[in-house]
């Protein structure tokens, strides 16, 4: 799309989401040259003994909460959210969600045939939510279509998050090197806005819907397990974040204890005299949600960005889905990230999907969600 003058802009990106305002509030922020993101007040670690786990694959524990999220599923209760925006960079401007990521098999549809193979082998229905962004929105819609997604057993709804135009560092509109504006999407925080304003979460409610499973659409590890549904359901919280253990060299968000509130707070926003060290666990972005919960407007905040386009600075502003947890009783649940149930296969670039081809080819053959279902159950 051409994005010559701001007039254009507006026009072409108001199908996204643009908001005027907000883009001049970003503006003014810019223009005040703040850059501190840190998080204010009492900190520390999320005490061990905070943290909820996933029983064992094939333990009695784990098949009884198996029966219990199948039927979730077959009373018509879930839905799936995949985050497929963003900029489609990271794949040489290609989206990511129909890259294919094993044989010709495209990241997206291996999300949807395992939602699809849970949904047959409960009896039920689980409706799928791609949450899309300008850049990204026209080809996943094509590639539903092309590759024929959209079916009984697990329909499929392509939406948008929101978009602005990036900033130079004194608030200016930034330019590129062909003399266009330029526009990016505001971070995977929009979701529950998105959720409501489409009209996306209302019609999930009506029909009964009462819990979303939501998931990164690059990390093949997290597949809808009716496990997780059940411990879910269980725990009455509004919200399941899912954590891993830290290996060495690991960064990001992880759970923190935040004037006493348990929460996920993104590595950026640690102070610097923190020491993140000494949280042995971070967050994969891989939430169940109470659909009633989220049902309402969140004022989660916008960060500073600064990234590098055609060899200049550029600022932007992004809102992030983890900091929910901060604003509703939430649960932190610890699963695995190696062997046959890893929930966390996380494919950033081409050069992940080449080192982790084998745990990838192990999952796509046999999906968690279904491998310790019976032969009746299977159908």
């Amino acid at each position: 799309m051409k994005l010559t003058t701001l007039a254009q802009a507006e026009a072409a990106l108001a199908p996204y989401g643009y908001d005027p305002a907000l883009q001049a509030s970003f503006a003014a922020r810019a223009r005040s040259g703040s850059t501190d993101n840190s998080v204010k007040g009492a900190l520390a670690p999320l005490p061990e003994s905070a943290l909820g786990s996933l029983p064992a694959l094939n333990s009695p524990e784990r098949r009884l909460l198996r029966q219990e999220g199948l039927a979730l599923v077959h009373q018509g209760k879930v839905g799936v959210v995949v985050l497929a925006g963003g900029m489609a960079t990271r794949f040489g401007g290609v989206v990511k969600a129909v890259v294919p990521a094993h044989g010709s098999t495209s990241f997206l549809e291996l999300k949807h045939h395992d939602i699809t193979q849970l949904a047959r082998a409960a009896d039920g229905i689980i409706p799928t939510f791609v949450m899309s962004s300008f850049a990204t929105h026209d080809v996943i819609n094509a590639h539903v279509v092309e590759r024929g997604l959209n079916i009984a057993a697990a329909p499929v709804f392509v939406f948008s998050q929101k978009v602005a135009l990036r900033l130079t560092p004194t608030g200016e509109l930034f330019v590129d090197a062909h003399g266009e504006l330029s526009a990016a999407a505001t971070g995977h925080g929009d979701l529950v806005a998105a959720l409501r304003s489409s009209g996306v979460l209302q019609r999930f409610r009506d029909g009964g819907g009462t819990m979303l499973f939501m998931t990164n659409v690059d990390n093949l590890g997290a597949t809808l397990d009716p496990a997780i549904l059940a411990l879910h359901a269980r725990s009455g919280a509004a919200i399941t974040a899912e954590v891993v253990r830290k290996w060495p060299g690991d960064a990001g968000g992880a759970p923190a204890m935040c004037n006493g509130v348990a929460q996920i707070i993104e590595g950026f926003r640690f102070p610097a005299d923190f020491d993140q060290g000494s949280i042995g666990v971070f967050n994969t972005n891989t939430f169940t949600l109470d659909a009633a919960s989220i049902d309402r407007d969140f004022e989660l905040p916008y960060y500073r960005v600064e990234k590098k386009v055609d060899g200049q600075t550029v600022v932007q502003f992004e809102r992030l889905v983890g900091e929910l947890t901060a604003l509703v009783p939430s649960q932190f649940v610890e699963v695995q990230r190696s062997g046959p149930d890893s929930r966390f296969i996380a494919v950033k670039d081409p050069g992940d999907l080449d080192r982790q081809r084998a745990i990838i080819d192990t999952v796509t053959r046999s999906p968690r969600s279904i491998r310790d279902l019976t032969a009746d159950e299977l159908g």
